[in-house]
């Protein structure tokens, strides 16, 4: 894909982040933990961070996000900010 549209939560660590993902895979509302959990101003909006081409986001982000299914969520990747789990919404 050129562009994908992604949504993350972000926390500080690998645990609370496999916690979120064990939560996820139970059925919980992605966009309603990054709400309440996310670390990242995009958590207000459900994690949403919307469309964005390669050379946007950190490298390990990146290759993650662009490696993904529509409705796939990664397990945590890790980058300066902390940890991650993304989830592709969209790719056009």
């Amino acid at each position: 894909p050129n562009e994908v549209r992604a949504s993350h939560i972000l926390v500080k660590t690998r645990e609370e982040a496999l916690n979120l993902m064990s939560q996820i895979q139970k059925g919980a509302d992605f966009g309603g933990l990054a709400q309440k959990h996310s670390t990242c101003p995009a958590g207000k909006k459900g994690g949403d961070l919307g469309f964005f081409g390669r050379g946007r986001m950190v490298k390990e982000f990146e290759q993650a996000a662009f490696n993904m299914q529509v409705g796939q969520v990664s397990n945590p990747v890790q980058t300066q900010f902390g940890y991650h789990l993304i989830k592709v919404t969209e790719v056009k």
